[in-house]
């Protein structure tokens, strides 16, 4: 495999404990991945947080580092664990407890993109399975790991921002008559991957920049959040999901004609979030 598992752009001078990342937002579809695939361009696109990493792309010019994936998520999910496998998809994989990533067919390697639509006919091999995590999952995570860590010795302390973007028809369920509905969610796993002090700084941050915020729902952080946020370690992880239809036409899979204002916004926010005040957080609250 020619191209490399992530992008990762850093900073002149490291001078935050945040880093940014954007798992899901990988554009390239290898030719061995579409060829095998019922579906067309549009349709594999629709599970990709399409340009997120276009958006926080002045994270190291603030300084802070940004990791963003290569791989489409519809390839391997760089947000779930190396060992959910989907039995529905990967042949000889034992059937696995109950999970309901796997059972919803959205494990490591997907069996289908949004909206339930099924991505192969029939199913790949473990050994297919396995090379997609060893090339693509493990690099990522092993560079993730190491910023973290970096983080850690450089400022005693990592804050982990993991920006996704969610279809606005995700909201509908939490949305209600008379109010604006949310059009950020953050999630900290209900307090688990993240200190509440930090949470407050970026739920703020969104707030002045005139954006409505929500917390855990629906969605409340999978496995980077689950497995880098380590308040107790001083380890801190939010997943950071935006309303697609702020700043994209959803259906074409195009920035939309907000798309810049979208992003000077999100800017505006990791000025704030990656500034002076970043991780301040007394380690006697961790």
């Amino acid at each position: 495999m020619s191209r490399h598992a992530y992008r990762l752009d850093m900073p002149d001078h490291r001078s935050t404990p945040v880093i940014v990342a954007s798992p899901h937002s990988g554009r390239h579809y290898p030719w061995s991945f579409t060829r095998r695939t019922v579906l067309d361009e549009r349709a594999i696109r629709s599970s990709e947080d399409a340009f997120m990493d276009m958006l926080v792309a002045d994270a190291p010019r603030l300084g802070a580092p940004l990791l963003a994936a290569e791989f489409p998520r519809a390839y391997v999910d760089l947000n779930r664990n190396a060992d959910e496998l989907d039995p529905g998809v990967v042949a000889g994989v034992k059937r696995a407890s109950q999970n309901p990533r796997i059972s919803s067919g959205l494990g490591v390697i997907p069996r289908v993109v949004a909206n339930g639509r099924v991505i192969y006919r029939g199913k790949l091999s473990l050994d297919e399975a396995e090379a997609r995590i060893s090339q693509v999952w493990r690099p990522y995570h092993r560079q993730l790991e190491e910023l973290v860590s970096g983080a850690q010795v450089m400022f005693g302390r990592s804050i982990l921002l993991d920006f996704h973007s969610m279809p606005h028809e995700a909201l509908d369920a939490i949305s209600r008559p008379g109010q604006r509905r949310p059009e950020v969610v953050l999630g900290d796993r209900f307090g688990a991957s993240c200190n509440s002090a930090v949470v407050e700084q970026i739920e703020a941050a969104f707030e002045e920049a005139g954006l409505v915020v929500s917390r855990n729902a629906p969605f409340a952080g999978a496995f980077v959040t689950q497995h880098y946020g380590r308040p107790s370690r001083g380890r801190h992880a939010v997943q950071i999901e935006i309303d697609r239809s702020l700043y994209m036409n959803e259906r074409l899979i195009r920035p939309n004609g907000n798309f810049q204002n979208v992003k000077a916004l999100i800017t505006e926010v990791l000025d704030r979030v990656i500034g002076p005040r970043a991780g301040q957080v007394p380690l006697a609250a961790e």
